[in-house]
């Protein structure tokens, strides 16, 4: 894991980020923190600057609490040696590389980026790389693996010091390939930074995070970050989205394409959709592939050609794809079925925003087409969080879905009902008479949609996917789609085992 490292070290790691090193650089540095509360002695503080609070205010508690050094974007007068640069942020994932011994350059890493599709594609992506003999690694928003080993996520991005003991962790474990989810957050608050990429993927953009980045142009150019030279050596890039078309026309590293485009370089060809499994032809580069993989839904055939066009980026062989998509049966909380013997489909689903939805749903419809049923979706929208893609969901839901049921998601501080009544708008924009059902308690909810489901049916609970938790402004309660769906089967009166 981490070594000792001299101030000195550490600083000159910072390379064109370093103004100057104050006090004694040969003092030894044996941890990194940037939260002053997590102080060990013998730490180097970070003072990093944020949207809420400043560190360097913090810079006296964590020199009181044992902290050695102070990396700093002012002097803050700690007392301790201090190493100020012109961006703390950036300068912490260089200083964490060196710190862990440059971790990731061990690694082949495979890196995926866009509003939807990410975890699924880390998971093939991870899937593929294990069909390869490789000994994996994955980094993402369910859980973090290391050889076999499993955690919960805590971030869909950890920050850099998070992430390169993640990095060295796995070096140690004897792993020698990962792929990782990739956030907007995390490359502009440079959670990356002195990480390079074997190969990254470009799926999708849509209105996601605008209560962090300004505007769609903002968010588009936090996406595109990820494909400079410095972060990575190649990439794929989805060029059915018109975000992705201008990305693959204007990248700076060698890129394929991928999608149903006829031009692009990995594409999908007779594709075929059964209820619980979808078959195609893909078209690579490096000769055709018949691909049969358990997830179903035109968004998954992409999620499929993300991550061959990634991992044939990377070096891995066809036979290694097919098997890697093949093997991979599902993934938590996306379009994830609860099963407990009942006539209808129950499926869970992580969409969050429009177009996900808009994606679940379709699968959803193609599933009850077969079945001569009922789309029934139950959905609602996060507080704090971009409050203009509420009804923009709610008309999603009202255009595809037979059955409406607005109702709670993690509402965090805000009113749940005013979360609903926006969520409403875009509900009456496309259905003069609203939603079917509006009901602020997730559960009955739930609960109801079940009761209302005939034979054939498809149940879509849309929104909080393997989240284990509802959010309230002042408290967080035990909550999980698939088990509250599970106890409402039962309540039914249906047998078998939730999946």
């Amino acid at each position: 894991m981490g070594e000792s490292r001299t101030v000195k070290r550490l600083a000159e790691a910072t390379g064109d980020l370093l103004v100057e090193i104050r006090g004694d650089d040969a003092t030894t540095v044996t941890g990194l923190t940037s939260d002053a509360r997590k102080v060990h002695s013998g730490d180097l503080f970070l003072c990093i600057v944020g949207t809420v609070t400043d560190g360097h205010i913090y810079a006296a508690d964590a020199v009181a609490a044992g902290a050695i050094a102070v990396c700093c974007e002012r002097p803050t007068e700690s007392g301790v040696p201090e190493m100020v640069v012109s961006d703390s942020r950036r300068a912490m994932g260089r200083i964490a590389a060196e710190f862990y011994n440059h971790p990731a350059d061990a690694l082949t890493i495979l890196g995926i980026t866009g509003t939807n599709g990410k975890t699924t594609t880390a998971f093939l992506l991870e899937s593929i790389l294990a069909a390869e003999g490789h000994t994996t690694g994955l980094i993402g928003t369910i859980e973090t693996r290391i050889a076999g080993g499993v955690r919960p996520g805590v971030r869909t991005t950890p920050d850099a010091i998070e992430l390169q003991a993640l990095f060295a962790e796995m070096r140690d474990a004897g792993v020698d390939a990962a792929a990782m989810e990739v956030t907007s957050h995390g490359l502009v608050l440079h959670r990356v930074e002195g990480i390079r990429f074997s190969a990254v993927g470009f799926t999708n953009l849509s209105q996601d995070h605008l209560d962090f980045h300004s505007t769609m142009e903002d968010y588009f150019e936090a996406k595109r970050s990820l494909f400079l030279p410095e972060r990575a050596e190649r990439g794929a890039v989805n060029v059915d989205d018109p975000y992705g078309r201008q990305l693959f026309d204007s990248t700076q590293i060698p890129c394929w394409s991928f999608g149903l485009s006829p031009d692009a370089d990995v594409r999908a060809e007779e594709i075929h959709f059964e209820p619980s499994t979808t078959s195609f032809r893909m078209k690579t580069p490096k000769g055709d592939m018949e691909i049969v993989t358990s997830l179903v839904g035109a968004f998954n055939v992409s999620n499929c050609l993300a991550a061959a066009a990634i991992a044939l980026q990377a070096g891995v062989s066809p036979d290694a794809i097919e098997k890697g998509l093949e093997r991979l049966h599902g993934v938590p909380g996306r379009f994830e079925v609860v099963d407990r013997g009942q006539p209808f489909t129950v499926v869970v689903d992580y969409a969050h925003t429009p177009d996900s939805l808009d994606n679940v749903l379709r699968a959803a419809r193609g599933v009850a087409d077969r079945q001569a049923g009922r789309v029934v979706c139950v959905f609602g929208c996060g507080g704090d969080r971009d409050r203009g893609k509420r009804p923009l969901m709610g008309a999603v839901v009202a255009r595809l879905a037979d059955v409406a049921i607005v109702t709670s998601d993690n509402p965090r501080s805000e009113d749940p009902h005013a979360i609903l009544d926006e969520i409403v708008e875009g509900v009456i924009a496309e259905r003069v008479d609203g939603p079917d059902e509006i009901n602020v308690d997730r559960a009955e909810a739930i609960s109801h949609a079940v009761e209302l489901a005939r034979p054939g049916d498809v149940v879509v609970i849309a929104g909080k996917g393997h989240e284990t938790g509802q959010e309230f402004a002042d408290r967080t309660i035990p909550f999980d789609d698939r088990v509250v769906a599970a106890e409402a089967l039962d309540e039914l009166g249906f047998g078998g085992s939730a999946s």
